[in-house]
């Protein structure tokens, strides 16, 4: 098997997710949100591992005809974004013009800040908060909070994505990625649990997900505040 062959493999692996993406949406269509999200966390699975390898077998230089990282972007979109949106849209949680609110702000701030050149940090996290909704709307179907709460939590998240605050990405980020990168995989477990069981699971796969996104979503502000030992 060629260099070239196995980047190119790569390149079909991320491709995937926008696949995955469409299944995702055709079950989110019929209301089968434990099927779309768990169609949502198989695509959320595979962009955690298709830049590792895309960094192993060098697709910049391997299979340089097709752009990487914006092809990323695009399932990113797609499966962070746009479904999750729907989502949210389309359920009960959100009545009447509530919903029309969380959509027109998900996706016009997102696209701006997937657009965004700054979006990376030099550790390889990200500035601003980096559009995971589809992990902040999973969280809420499973706890089900009142609309004025999810409103609430979209404002400050969509405001959160252009103010310079540090989240870190659980594979890249290397500081913490030892606490990091077990925090994502129980988050990830937890959220396809509760999904598989039509979020009907037990209340601790719950407290799972809320002490997991927590983390998530406030590691990388803990490490502006308390820099590594030995910096200047």
């Amino acid at each position: 098997m060629t260099p070239a062959f196995r980047a190119y493999l790569v390149h079909f692996f991320t491709a995937t997710g926008a696949v995955f993406a469409m299944l995702a949406l055709l079950a989110a269509v019929n209301g089968a949100w434990d099927v779309m999200f768990l169609w949502l966390i198989v695509a959320f699975a595979v962009d955690g591992l298709d830049g590792p390898f895309a960094r192993r077998y060098d697709v910049k230089t391997n299979a340089a005809i097709i752009d990487g990282e914006l092809m990323d972007l695009i399932v990113d979109y797609l499966t962070y974004v746009f479904v999750p949106a729907f989502a949210l849209f389309h359920s009960d949680l959100l009545p009447g013009w509530t919903g029309w609110i969380a959509i027109i702000i998900i996706t016009f701030t997102s696209v701006l800040y997937f657009a965004d050149t700054r979006m990376k940090t030099a550790d390889k996290s990200f500035c601003g908060f980096p559009g995971c909704w589809n992990m902040v709307v999973l969280v809420l179907f499973a706890l089900a909070p009142g609309f004025w709460l999810i409103l609430a939590v979209v404002a400050v998240l969509a405001v959160a994505m252009f103010l310079p605050l540090k989240f870190i990405h659980p594979v890249r980020t290397a500081r913490w990625r030892w606490l990091s990168l077990p925090v994502a995989l129980a988050w990830t477990l937890a959220g396809g649990w509760a999904a598989w069981h039509d979020f009907a699971a037990a209340g601790w796969i719950d407290t799972v997900l809320m002490v997991t996104s927590i983390y998530l979503l406030g590691a990388g502000i803990v490490q502006q505040l308390v820099p590594p030992r030995g910096a200047a």
